[in-house]
């Protein structure tokens, strides 16, 4: 049975020329056919954000790290967060980038503020050199 659609609410927002002007040449740099799709977007994006701040949200999400893998113990400790959180950590990937240097991406599900709390867990780790969180709702509320 298909889902009937929403119908959609029309308002109004009162904007300077000029950041009016930056809308819409952001519209055209990101290929969005109108302003209503493009700020519908940008709303949906903060959405997420403001939810998973809150972190009673079951979200999807990504950690990317960079590390130096000469770094005392570091595969060891990462290897150790894994494990212990293995109920949230869906799959990781590894990449040498250079004799120095890996690339490691987790996906991760779960409750946002253990999302949070994970990334902040292995961004801590010495030897690090980048890290980054990228979380994402993955239920239809938005």
């Amino acid at each position: 049975m298909k889902q009937k659609k929403e119908p959609f609410v029309r308002f109004s927002i009162s904007l300077s020329p000029q950041l009016l002007k930056q809308l819409d040449a952001m519209m055209v740099d990101k290929g969005r056919e109108n302003r209503s799709q493009l700020i519908s977007e940008m709303i949906r994006n903060q959405l997420v954000e403001h939810q998973s701040q809150k972190g009673d949200k079951e979200m999807a999400g990504t950690i990317t790290i960079v590390y130096d893998h000469h770094t005392p113990h570091i595969q060891s400790q990462l290897t150790e967060i894994q494990h212990d959180l293995h109920e949230c950590i869906l799959s990781t990937t590894h990449v040498h980038l250079t004799h120095e240097s890996c690339l490691e991406v987790l996906i991760v599900r779960g409750k946002a503020n253990l999302i949070r709390s994970i990334s902040e867990r292995i961004f801590a780790c010495k030897g690090i050199k980048h890290g980054k969180l990228t979380i994402a709702a993955y239920r239809a509320e938005y």
